[in-house]
Order: C-alpha cells, then structure tokens, then sequence
C-alpha cells in the first residue's frame, strides 16, 4: 500500500505491521517484542502519511529523514519499510539471520532507506540533532524534516539530554522527536527503575516545544506532526502514550516482554488476535 491513507488504511496497516512482527520475531527466535508493537501507529503515520518519502528512490534528496534512537525496536521499522514498499515483504523472514540485511540494530549501509545505525541507546537524538542542524544552518533547506523515535527507558542515558540541549540552544525547528511513553523497560517499569516525570517539564525546560498525545490515534498523531512544523522556534518533542505490546492481551503492559520473542503458540495467539482486530476497524471516511 502507499500514497496517503485515510484512516481506517492507516489503522489497517498498522495492524498488518503489527502481525509482520509476530511473524518475524518468531522466525528471528530472538528479539525484542512490546515496544515495536506499540510503536506500530507511530511508525505507520510516519511512513505513509507525514514524511516526505520515495521507497523506489530512497536517496532522493528532497525526501524527510529518520533516525530510530531506540534501535533494538527496529523490526517495526523493517516491517513498515516493506509494506511501504522498499522491499519485499518476504525478507522480513531474514531478521537477525547471518548476513540478512535486516538486523538485530539497524545498520544504515546495509539497507536503503535507513539513515542512521543505532545500538548504543541514545545516540539517535544526537545524530538525528546534527543533521538538523544542518539542514537549518549550513543547508539552508526549509522544506525537509528531520523525525527521530526515542524510548522513554532510553531517556536515562545522559547523551540524550546533551542532544536536547544542543537542539534548544540552536532551536532547531526542524526536528520533531516521538518519545514512546510506554512505561516499561527492560528491568521493569520506568517509574521504578529511574522515574522521568515531571517529563513533559523537563523538555520544557530544555527549550522544546512539547505535546502529549495518545499514540494509538492516528488522528492525534497527524495532528501533533503538522502542530510540531507549524512551530519554527524550537525543536517539538510529542510525548506519545502507548500499550507496550499493544493488540496482543498476554504481552500488552507486561514488561517481560520488553526483549523476548513470542514461540510458535504464543506467535499463533498473537496473530489470532490481531486479525480478528483487523475486522473491528470501523473508522472509514472519520478524520484525517
């Protein structure tokens, strides 16, 4: 699918991302599992409806950039990657495998399409902060967006809040960061292993313009990307509250599965679910 969707299609492939997931991590027998699945409407807004893209040419220079800070959530990005098509689907298979070019991090010479390798967490806000600056200062090209998606866990990594200071200081109106408000990370939840709130203050406080959004509503998504580009001040961040493994009951909130993959019967639960969800999307013609 490709061109600009109405909702009930961007919910549609949200949903079809979701179940390329599962199928993948199950495949993979590694991997990590909540946060890509709540990640799936952010990603499927970005991708098919707010960034300026050309799957067929992926290094065109008008296109909008992305950078995943978050990296180990990457096989969400695979999967909307090749539904948005800059590949085949059937590669999805290939995750984590020796030599696929589809790994456990992206890495940014091995695939088309991606514009930063990221492992370490935290280096994203950064990379994707430079080359903002760029484009504002030394380009001088208004009419390309630089998107980056970070984890609220990685927000404990003190390279981040470097990265928001350079962008406030340089008021860097280009940039728009997804922070995905999930809760959770890998030793439990966010709260209990370094607690972020006053959140949306501390962006505040860093120079940033901030919004709070459900990030399962399509229509806020939207929304809060055109609010952040109408804002040419200082840098946006969108605080977007998800389900971690969102669409799937066992895995939803459950921060276990933060780095685990699903086994054959817990992948065919997952996927009994999502496409029985899939027949209760009844948006058409609501919204954007």
């Amino acid at each position: 699918m490709s061109g600009k969707q109405t909702q009930t299609q961007l919910e549609q492939t949200a949903n079809t991302v979701r179940t390329d997931i599962i199928s993948m991590l199950e495949a993979a027998g590694s991997g990590h599992s909540a946060g890509p699945l709540g990640l799936a409407d952010i990603f499927t807004a970005l991708y098919f409806r707010i960034m300026k893209l050309r799957p067929e040419e992926p290094e065109w220079d008008g296109r909008d950039l992305f950078f995943l800070s978050n990296g180990h959530c990457v096989p969400v990005q695979y999967a909307v990657m090749a539904n948005r098509g800059y590949f085949d689907k059937k590669e999805l298979m290939t995750l984590r495998q020796l030599g696929s070019r589809l790994q456990g991090h992206p890495e940014r010479t091995k695939l088309p399409g991606l514009e930063n390798t990221s492992g370490p967490l935290g280096s994203g806000l950064s990379q994707a902060a430079g080359v903002a600056y760029t484009l504002q200062y030394i380009d001088n090209n208004p009419q390309r967006w630089v998107y980056a998606v970070t984890g609220d866990g990685e927000l404990d990594e003190g390279n981040i809040w470097e990265a928001a200071m350079f962008a406030g200081k340089y008021k860097l109106s280009q940039l728009t960061v997804f922070i995905d408000r999930n809760n959770i990370q890998i030793d439990g939840t966010t709260e209990d292993v370094m607690p972020l709130e006053d959140l949306a203050g501390k962006w505040r406080s860093f120079g940033w313009h901030v919004q709070e959004i459900d990030g399962h509503n399509m229509a806020s998504i939207i929304d809060a990307a055109d609010m952040a580009k109408a804002i040419t001040t200082r840098p946006s961040v969108i605080i977007a509250h998800t389900v971690p493994g969102k669409g799937v009951d066992f895995m939803e909130y459950d921060y276990h599965w933060h780095g685990a993959p699903p086994n054959h019967e817990q992948a065919k639960k997952a996927l009994t679910e999502l496409r029985t969800l899939r027949g209760k999307i009844t948006h058409e013609g609501e919204g954007v």
